[in-house]
């Protein structure tokens, strides 16, 4: 029996922890499972194509609300190319309302619910046992005995019989479910050049001790963990083959606070100056001696993604959420301080209670607590969640089809929300992408809230037809500046000395933008400097095997007239969190 596991991830830097869990954890069918990853950037054809010319016996997809109408997409094709071909599907977005999704979907043989593991294996188990029973001359009739099999009594899967009826099977009992050291660990059996340009994913837990409504995370209750022994073992493996980044998928690492400073203990005193851990974490939780700890870092080696959500009292209650907004505040603040971690903070637009000034004091209120990154995002009603029940009591409607984002509620409309998205992606232009740190900074001190900036912004860009196209970064800076100019009071000149010091923290520019000051009156100070700094290396000591030419191709000197003084930006000492160059002010010569 061939077997194949399909994903189709939403970037190739993904891959899919899932399928790869499946695969190992049915051990006595390892050898016949093949693993096909894709991204949903590929041509529909050429997915069609590459599993056609597979001719599995049986092919899973892994299904996400962001894949969902591609794999349904791809599933019609195959049957006819495969009429009696068992297709099953699983993952989160197909594990609810599973009767009406086989219903609507009749090319679809299957769906595994919840945790795919013990469903898988006996799944295949099943098919085996079928299988087992054609022999001969009677093998080319595989595929139609395997498709009429007999799966009665295998928990945690919907569906169709050979007359058409589909059947749901009991779900799995917390007795069913393997424990978390069970598990298999993927990647000590994978190619490690599988791991290069990558994000892995690793969970030291299953569950979430919190009900947020909107999170599918509050379907299940409790939380079930590895054993650390195992946990820091795995952790070694990612240190010693040097992954630039793993992500850990706990819902909340940080539920239990021992464990999460015994790994994160372990992280700090084996840390390999390569690898990049990445953490969701309830900061409300977070205690003093996890925040002094996690201060003792390489910066970079942790980031943190805390999701706030809010800041209106009435809407966490009503979506079963009672965090601390002060104690976020003041975990932000120490996060901030110590200047070793990237802050990765989230709202959540559409929720209940929270309308166009709700959310204008929420934004105000994460974008203060100054993160690295702000993701603005819109509810999201997920099939399984408790607000998907909610919805009609809170006025709340969604897009049919996934991801079914909401559309309006009884707080917002649907102008509110566009108006929301304009703001969202000026946000991710101007302030996540980290490349107008100090602008940005001086234009939000002409506006009275920190969303009303990006508000404007959103406005200028929609009245000159910006939106919609691809921009260069340059085009960006150029927009930047015509926009600060027709700004009254703006000191043009001021600001334009931002930008370039924003541009320059950036990349060393091969060919200097036209909005930038003329820099022919530097050029004799410029040769004078490099000329010193081949004698004495006062500002570039690292550099002591280069020589004057080879400096100025790696460094950048700058004359900021309006602050009267000379920055040196050294590219080759970048900071490991925004990535800009190192920058060293110039002392008066003596």
């Amino acid at each position: 029996m061939k077997i194949l596991l399909a994903a189709v991830n939403a970037k190739y830097i993904h891959l899919n922890l899932a399928l790869h869990s499946l695969r190992q954890y049915a051990a006595s069918f390892t050898d016949q499972i093949e693993i096909c990853e894709f991204t949903i950037n590929q041509y529909q054809e050429n997915i069609i194509h590459e599993i056609y010319r597979k001719k599995p016996d049986l092919l899973a997809f892994s299904c996400y609300i962001w894949n969902i109408s591609q794999v349904v997409s791809a599933c019609r094709t195959l049957r006819v190319l495969f009429p009696h071909l068992p297709i099953w599907l699983g993952g989160p977005e197909v594990s609810f309302e599973t009767e009406q999704f086989l219903a609507e979907h009749p090319c679809i043989t299957g769906v595994m619910r919840g945790e795919g593991e013990v469903t898988f294996e006996r799944l295949l188990e099943r098919y085996a046992q079928e299988s087992s029973r054609i022999s001969g001359a009677e093998a080319c009739r595989e595929r139609e005995a395997a498709e009429n099999a007999d799966l009665s009594g295998i928990p945690g899967i919907t569906w169709r019989r050979a007359d058409g009826k589909i059947i749901r099977e009991r779900d799995l009992l917390p007795e069913d479910l393997p424990k978390m050291d069970d598990l298999p660990f993927v990647y000590d059996a994978m190619d490690p050049a599988l791991f290069e340009h990558r994000i892995l994913y690793y969970e030291t837990s299953r569950g979430c001790p919190f009900s947020c409504s909107y999170c599918l995370s509050s379907a299940k209750k409790g939380v079930r963990y590895r054993s650390l022994e195992k946990v820091l073992r795995e952790l070694q493996f990612f240190l010693d083959a040097e992954v630039p980044q793993v992500k850990l998928i706990d819902r909340t690492f940080n539920a239990d606070a021992d464990r999460a400073l015994q790994i994160w203990q372990y992280i700090l005193e084996h840390d390999n100056g390569v690898t990049n851990f990445h953490c969701e974490i309830e900061a409300s939780i977070l205690t003093e001696e996890e925040l002094a700890l996690l201060s003792k870092m390489r910066p970079g080696l942790i980031q943190t993604e805390i999701g706030v959500q809010s800041a209106n009292g009435a809407t966490l209650r009503s979506v079963h959420r009672n965090p601390d907004i002060s104690k976020i505040r003041e975990c932000a603040a120490a996060i901030r301080k110590n200047g070793n971690m990237h802050l990765h903070l989230d709202l959540i637009a559409g929720l209940p209670f929270e309308d166009l000034g709700s959310f204008r004091r929420s934004f105000a209120e994460v974008y203060r607590m100054q993160p690295n990154e702000l993701q603005l995002g819109f509810l999201k009603l997920l099939k399984g969640s408790p607000i998907r029940r909610e919805a009609e009591r809170f006025g709340i409607e969604a897009d049919p089809q996934a991801p079914y984002e909401v559309l309006r509620t009884d707080w917002l409309s649907y102008d509110d929300l566009l108006h929301l998205k304009d703001v969202e992606e000026m946000l991710e232009i101007f302030y996540n992408s980290q490349q107008f740190t100090n602008s940005i900074a001086a234009l939000g001190q002409c506006f009275k809230d920190p969303m009303s900036l990006y508000e404007a912004l959103s406005e200028w860009y929609r009245a000159r037809g910006l939106y919609g196209l691809q921009h260069s970064r340059q085009a960006r800076y150029e927009h930047l500046l015509a926009f600060a100019a027709q700004l009254p009071g703006m000191d043009t000149e001021a600001f334009r000395e931002l930008l370039t010091m924003d541009m320059y923290l950036r990349e060393n520019l091969k060919s200097r933008a036209g909005w930038m000051r003329d820099l022919s009156a530097d050029r004799e100070q410029t040769r004078q400097f490099y000329r010193r700094e081949e004698e004495t290396r006062r500002y570039l000591p690292d550099y002591a095997s280069f020589d004057r030419q080879q400096l100025n191709r790696m460094t950048h000197l700058e004359y900021f007239p309006r602050r009267g003084e000379w920055l040196l930006f050294d590219y080759g000492r970048r900071d490991p969190l925004t990535q800009n160059a190192r920058t060293v002010r110039l002392l008066p010569e003596k």
